[in-house]
């Protein structure tokens, strides 16, 4: 009789270590769950931000033939591939993501954007005009203005620009790219006063500096403005300013600042001297 209760008993002991061996089965298994969903997070936030774009698409592709249901990873494979700058490819995931449960509007914004890249101006414009209005963000807004500038619907251009420049602290970008708006309209003092604007937000960026002395050359103004510039800055800018004259029917003032940017130039200033040469020579 006791070798039976000893027997229950030993056999009880080993159902109760079997059941725990389970459980502490189970919690290993469900503790190394989530230290790979960790480890994936990581690796994935490391592909979207450190990586070389191309490995991050790669990298994307293979983890969603595992998990295709899974947004973010879509989300991922369309940011890397915008990246990559391979923006047809970019449309196309993120339609794929606009297309799948827990899209957002910043989602379709971005689609827009893909599109915008890739030159499809008429599903940007659609893309966008499915974007609540209560979805106020600059990249959002930034968007509007170039589709509506692509459109020439100067009003609305207008009108996203400004919206665009109230919602970022560093608005230079967007102010440049308003007033090279205005420059194409032919609003010159208007497109300046962008430029200046643009300048006094930025001092670095030349793309502004070469813009404001193109809408001040398109007023046959061909001073150089009052901004701060480096020496070969300065060369550059009259080069623009030379060829804005001779352009416009003022070549012996274009030949003058020619010769100037050659002089102001740190080094020889092979652009600028072929154009000299190509005037002397009629």
């Amino acid at each position: 009789m006791r070798q039976q209760i000893i027997l229950s008993a030993s056999l009880a002991g080993a159902l109760v270590l079997s059941a725990c061996a389970e459980k502490a089965d189970e919690s290993v298994e469900r503790a190394l769950q989530e230290v790979n969903v960790i480890d994936e997070s990581n690796l994935n936030d490391v592909m979207l931000n450190v990586a070389d774009p191309n490995e991050a698409v790669a990298h994307f592709q293979r983890t969603i033939r595992n998990s295709p249901d899974r947004i973010e990873l879509h989300r991922g494979l369309a940011h890397s591939l915008t990246r990559a700058k391979r923006n047809t490819e970019a449309a196309v995931a993120w339609k794929q993501v606009v297309s799948m449960k827990d899209t957002t509007s910043e989602d379709r914004v971005h689609l827009a954007g893909a599109l915008v890249r890739s030159g499809a101006w008429d599903e940007a414009k659609a893309e966008l005009d499915k974007v609540p209005p209560t979805y106020e963000t600059y990249e959002r807004y930034r968007l509007e203005a170039v589709v509506a500038d692509a459109n020439k619907d100067w009003k609305r251009a207008d009108s996203f620009y400004e919206i665009a420049v109230g919602l970022t602290t560093t608005p230079a970008k967007i102010m440049n790219n308003w007033g090279y708006s205005k420059l194409t309209r032919g609003d010159f003092t208007g497109a300046e006063r962008l430029f200046g604007d643009a300048i006094r937000q930025d001092q670095s960026l030349f793309t502004a500096k070469n813009n404001l002395v193109l809408a001040r050359g398109a007023q046959r103004n061909y001073s150089l403005p009052v901004i701060p510039l480096k020496q070969t800055e300065r060369a550059l800018l009259l080069h623009t300013l030379a060829l804005s004259a001779i352009k416009q029917g003022d070549v012996k003032v274009g030949e003058n600042l020619l010769r100037e940017a050659i002089a102001t130039h740190p080094q020889h200033f092979e652009e600028a001297a072929r154009s000299l040469a190509a005037l002397e020579n009629g």
